[in-house]
């Protein structure tokens, strides 16, 4: 039998965040073999994982990353099942780490990224695996959407420490504005407007012909008796109403309530002697029933 030194075990132990025994039992049983013993560990850990992965995950975080040029990020939703894993630094690194491998994949579903490698060669089911082993809690990459365009800027904005995500592209004619000052914080601003005021999508012209048809019978049904002619002024008044609340392009703007976002969009156009277009843009919420799909090219 090998001898297993306290050293080994602990070295073992840092590369796989398994327990001190568990360690011990994994080296004996590959002749004191690091590599192997690792592999058996992992092996055992899958197994376990296997075991795990029915369990109910509604905790974690929503998180983002924008690589370095600004022209490509990703925002996802990873789940665990408890709130105190959720803040363990175990598996605060792995979200960290799997947003960037996301926006690196170029895969447009979780299932397919499941079957994709990471930078390391490792298989993103692999990597979550090993990383329920470590934890003990089932880990889900419940969804993610990754953005990427040539003439503008990706950004995102994380709220309530990964408990509201919010990804936004915004292209321009000229390379040069997205190194603007003024860009930048219109981005961001756009990013929190998002955030705190939840619309679904740029403009009218996206909301579903069919939603628009039972929005507009029901304010009929509110005026029903009225003559035709008020009946139908009321209800352009309403419905522009409700486009205020759902469409980002016409609601209110957060920061200066007296404009609206397509104003603001207008303003900045003039003064960055650009065109800007709010492109789409994604909002999660942790563990919302379901989450909005990417939102079309405005009008």
């Amino acid at each position: 039998m090998a001898d297993i030194n306290p050293a080994i075990v602990k070295s073992l132990r840092e590369k796989t965040n398994a327990g001190m025994m568990d360690c011990k039992r994994a080296l004996t049983e590959a002749g004191g073999d690091i590599e192997k013993a690792e592999a058996i560990l992992r092996t055992k850990g899958i197994a376990s994982a296997g075991k795990k992965a029915s369990r109910h995950a509604k905790e974690g975080a929503v998180i983002s990353f924008i690589q370095p040029s600004g022209k490509v990020g990703v925002l996802a939703e990873i789940n665990c099942e408890t709130d105190f894993v959720a803040k363990n630094d175990i598996f605060t690194k792995f979200v960290k780490e799997i947003g960037e491998e996301i926006a690196a994949a170029k895969t447009e579903t979780v299932e397919s990224l499941l079957e994709a490698p990471t930078s390391t060669g490792v298989l993103f089911k692999d990597s979550i695996a090993a990383t329920i082993a470590a934890l003990g809690e089932n880990i889900v990459i419940r969804r993610f959407t990754r953005f990427q365009l040539d003439g503008g800027l990706v950004a995102s904005y994380i709220h309530l420490q990964g408990k509201v995500g919010v990804l936004v592209e915004i292209a321009c004619g000229n390379e040069a504005t997205t190194k603007s000052d003024s860009f930048r914080e219109f981005v961001k601003d756009i990013t929190l407007q998002i955030a705190a005021a939840h619309p679904t999508c740029v403009s009218r012209e996206e909301v579903d012909a069919a939603l628009v048809a039972a929005e507009r019978e029901i304010y009929k049904g509110q005026v029903a008796g009225k003559p035709e002619n008020i009946v139908e002024k009321i209800v352009d008044g309403k419905m522009d109403k409700f486009y205020s609340t759902t469409c980002l392009l016409e609601q209110a703007c957060i920061k200066n309530p007296d404009i609206t976002v397509k104003d603001l969009v207008a303003s900045k156009e003039k003064e960055l002697a650009d065109k800007i277009v709010i492109s789409k843009f994604v909002r999660y919420g942790l563990g919302e029933e379901s989450g909005e799909a990417p939102v079309e090219e405005a009008a």
